[in-house]
Order: C-alpha cells, then structure tokens, then sequence
C-alpha cells in the first residue's frame, strides 16, 4: 500500500468560474496544423489519455483530451492565442458525447479538472508562467503538472488552493505525486512503448493506483489477461496429466495384484 499524501486545509471549491459566453461563432478552428515538439511529446499525450481509460474502466462520466483547442471567451475565439493545454481532463461530464475541442460555454462553463503539460526548451517558460496563471486563475484547475519526456526528474506539480494559488505537491519517498482530483498517483516509468525510443529506453509519465499498481495500457492489460489464461491452460494440463499419471500407477498396480483394472 502506498501511504497516500495527508489532505491539506483547502479553501471551499467556489462556484464555477464566471466566463464570457459569446454568441456561439460559426469559424472556430481545431487543428491549426502546428506539429508537437517531437515524437515522443505526441506519444506521451497518448499513452496519459490511454493509460486513464485503463484506470477508470467502465466509467463514462469524465472527458480526457490531448492536445485539443479549449475555448473560453469572445477575445480568445477572436485573437487565437491559447491553443489548449497538451493533456487535460474533466470530471463529472459527459463521457460519450464526440468533441473536437473543449468549448467552455457549451460545457456548462466546465473547464478541466487536471492538466499536464509536456514541456520543451521552447514551451516551458509559458508553461511555467503564462498558462499556469490562467489554469489557476481562470480555469481554476485543481491540479497542474508539468513533466519533460526527455527529463526523467522533471516532473512538478501543483493543486489549487482557492485564495492563495497554486501550492507546489510534495512527493512521496519514490518521487511520485498524488493528484487529488483522479485519485491516481502521476510517475515516470522507465521502459520502450511503439519502438519509442529506437534503442533502448526512456521515462513516460504513467498513472500508478493508490496502491501503487502500474496503471496498465489496454494492450498491456490485453497482454496479462492473454498470459494468464495461457498460465492457467498450462496448469490445468499439467493437472490432467498427473491425474493421468496417478491413473495409470493404481492400475498397473492392481494389475499386480492379479486385477483387471477395467473391469
């Protein structure tokens, strides 16, 4: 069991943040064409989103997206400025509706609960100054964390105290931080995804339970359950052989005896 952080006094959550609602434009815009940093910034969005639906299975009441635009005013719609966070997530919402972006004022004035950027020598001093202003003071996300695939130490993090900002989290003795509004624990995890890199290994932020489980990928969990049931077919055969084996010992033993076992 993984001793989970001790809760802090918080402020109460406020209601939803006020928000702009403009007429509802006609030319909003969800893919500027802008390619991610490298390979494995793109990755790692995926391997969040996928490893989040691995941990909340069978729920469809959260929205996680990556890399998609988040709309909130008339003056961001107007001038374009914010493109959207790399991995967000927000709770309480409804999973199964299709969406090319997250627009605040067709969410009920939601904004994210979690965000993760991934940053890079030309992103991290927005990252650290810019959008963490506005994820606190306008989205007033719970949690915010910043992680650099290309820096296994890098990883920080922060939850949302309502009067004074942002707080940094504090990490566990392996380093892990605890985000309060997934109930997971966030960590680099050392190893090779889709020949990514091309030699050897290298650090993804992964989700890890409360008790400290690997949070799985699909195909990694498709991978146990196919080499479990491979494990219990080889123990089921190996159980009918020497139920075989016993079998034919007692008869050859009877036959001894001057028994016909079959009969």
């Amino acid at each position: 069991m993984v001793e989970l952080p001790s809760t802090s006094v918080m402020s109460p959550l406020l209601p939803e943040p006020p928000y702009l609602e403009p007429t509802p434009p006609t030319d909003l815009i969800f893919d500027d064409g802008e390619p991610l940093e490298s390979k494995r910034h793109y990755m790692a969005i995926g391997v969040l989103i996928r490893s989040l639906v691995q941990a909340y299975a069978g729920r469809n009441d959260y929205f996680a997206g990556g890399n998609m635009f988040i709309y909130f005013s008339n003056k961001q719609v107007f001038n374009r400025d914010f493109r959207g966070p790399d991995f967000f997530v927000t709770l309480n919402t409804d999973g199964n509706r299709e969406r090319q972006g997250w627009v605040v004022w067709e969410e009920d004035g939601r904004y994210p609960d979690v965000i993760v950027e991934f940053l890079s020598p030309s992103t991290e001093a927005v990252d650290r100054k810019i959008k963490k202003d506005l994820y606190a003071r306008t989205f007033k996300t719970r949690n915010y964390f910043i992680y650099d695939p290309f820096k296994p130490d890098s990883l920080e993090g922060w939850q949302l105290n309502l009067e004074q900002g942002y707080q940094p989290l504090s990490p566990n003795d392996r380093g892990w931080l605890w985000s309060d509004a997934l109930g997971l624990w966030l960590a680099p995890w050392e190893g090779a995804l889709d020949r990514e890199p091309p030699t050897g290994t290298c650090h993804w932020l992964r989700f890890y339970d409360p008790d400290g489980n690997l949070v799985p990928l699909p195909e990694e969990a498709a991978q146990q359950q196919a080499e479990l049931a491979q494990q219990q077919a080889a123990t089921a055969q190996q159980q009918a052989e020497l139920a075989q084996q016993r079998a034919e010992r007692l008869a050859e033993q009877l036959r001894q005896l001057g028994v016909d076992p079959d009969l």
